[in-house]
């Protein structure tokens, strides 16, 4: 009898390192295109202390027209919640500490942007710590700088946390073409994923969506007007991914609605797709991730 994920690669795409020198020359994208600009990215961090409590913690990166932010929530306690505007004359200094406490547990931020440097979206991308401690536990560490500021702060021999990535959310605007990265479990490699809607301005008689994985094309839906919602099974890095779209608000609400991506590692013996609200069911030792692109279209 076979293994259940053998069963399920006859119907789905596989993306692998040997794959990935071997793509299509149609996965290709033409280098005078520009991807559409992040405005937000939030991520969610599952936390696993040494006392067996866990704990969720929201790292939102924001930007726009007012100016760029940083906030950071533990949980559900909105008074555990810590907000940065690094272009107010308050932060100039963009580096600092603050203490919070959410659920009996004392937590204290740490964080340094004062010499971040950033590329288009709303992220710092090096030259920057952000520090959680969690009752005297390394909590969460971000940054290029943020194992130089814990040597440098902390004391020999702090215990440190395990944490874990276990959901990305993006908010971008402009153009149908959307770039990104993202690492599907913790023991996995970074992957350049592509999404982009083709129409008439490439020869397209109807639009065309298509959505590439290191430069391996994995889904391409035609007629995209009528097939607006839909979902594929791929692999990556021997994880069964469910890639979801719906790109209805596109062509039905164009004003103020925006498209949902979505890829969301699932178990192979879990035999429902992770539309269905089964949250409570999973046990929770075991980690999946999601990532969530919200795509405003600009008309």
């Amino acid at each position: 009898m076979r293994d259940i994920a053998s069963c399920f690669s006859e119907y789905s795409v596989n993306v692998s390192e040997s794959s990935c020198s071997s793509y299509s020359n149609n996965a290709c994208l033409s280098p005078s295109l520009i991807p559409s600009i992040q405005n937000a990215v939030t991520c969610v961090y599952k936390i696993s202390l040494a006392t067996k409590k866990q704990l969720l913690i929201t790292v939102t990166w924001c930007k726009n027209h007012l100016g760029q932010g940083l906030s950071i929530n533990l949980g559900d306690d909105p008074s555990a919640a810590f907000k940065l505007n690094t272009n107010s004359r308050l932060f100039r200094k963009k580096k600092g500490n603050k203490l919070l406490e959410s659920d009996n547990l004392k937590i204290e931020v740490f964080w340094d942007l004062s010499i971040a440097k950033y590329n288009t979206g709303p992220e710092p991308i090096e030259g920057f710590y952000v520090m959680v401690m969690v009752d005297s536990e390394i909590g969460l560490l971000l940054g290029d700088m943020a194992e130089e500021a814990a040597t440098r702060k902390l004391k020999n021999g702090t215990p440190v946390a395990r944490a874990s990535l276990v959901s990305r959310r993006e908010h971008c605007s402009g153009n149908t073409l959307y770039s990104t990265k993202a690492q599907f479990c913790d023991s996995g490699t970074a992957h350049d994923i592509l999404i982009k809607c083709s129409g008439e301005n490439e020869g397209l008689k109807h639009p065309v969506l298509s959505v590439s994985i290191d430069k391996k094309m994995v889904i391409r839906v035609k007629r995209l007007q009528w097939n607006f919602r839909g979902n594929q099974t791929i692999f990556v890095d021997g994880l069964l991914v469910d890639l979801m779209w719906d790109v209805h608000d596109w062509f039905f609400n164009p004003v103020s609605g925006y498209a949902v991506f979505m890829f969301r590692t699932r178990s192979g013996m879990d035999s429902r797709l992770w539309l269905e609200e089964k949250l409570l069911q999973k046990d929770p030792d075991r980690l999946e991730f999601s990532l969530l692109i919200y795509a405003c279209k600009s008309l």
